[in-house]
């Protein structure tokens, strides 16, 4: 039980009522949590600048290990797309697992996260029952080292098939008729 404490998490919403809820359910779950308000300060926090290459990637690497990130897709600013985007095109964080949370239950919205490399895509408001939902995103960004420059990294760790499984669970909820 003491290593589930070192998990870290961080936490993206522009709401700061949804950000407060967030850090409480991952608390509660002995979660470490870093919470931020936009992707800016997200890819901040990271040591990724979001107005700059990834070969302009400032010099000092984010000194804590983050395990998982979990961010709203609508922010002013960056949206939690982008941010998810970002992090999949840096070699450096592309193994970290990003879930996707959003009060708005748009198919194509939520198939186009999973398919660009969310692990998965939460309605808000987020509940404990959701919470318990990332210990296997969790394992599997530990299981990887956040600074990665080995070759053939490009080998994605989601399975399309898992994908795939997952959107069709959640479209009888996500119907708009």
């Amino acid at each position: 039980m003491a290593s589930e404490s070192k998990f870290h998490v961080l936490a993206v919403d522009d709401s700061l009522i949804d950000r407060k809820l967030i850090e409480r359910l991952l608390k509660t779950s002995s979660y470490q949590v870093t919470a931020v308000d936009s992707g800016s300060k997200a890819l901040e926090f990271l040591g990724l600048s979001d107005n700059e290459d990834e070969q302009q990637r400032n010099s000092n690497p984010a000194t804590v290990e983050v395990n998982l990130i979990i961010t709203d897709y609508c922010m002013p600013g960056m949206t939690g797309y982008d941010l998810l985007r970002k992090i999949k095109g840096s070699s450096s964080f592309r193994d970290i697992p990003v879930v996707i949370v959003s009060s708005d239950n748009i198919p194509s919205r939520i198939n186009r996260c999973l398919e660009d490399g969310a692990e998965d895509f939460f309605l808000k408001p987020v509940q404990l029952s959701d919470v318990s939902k990332l210990r296997p995103h969790l394992m599997k960004g530990r299981s990887k080292p956040n600074i990665n420059r080995r070759k053939g990294v490009e080998q994605q760790i989601h399975s399309p098939d898992r994908t795939k499984a997952r959107y069709n669970e959640l479209e009888p909820y996500l119907s708009t008729n």
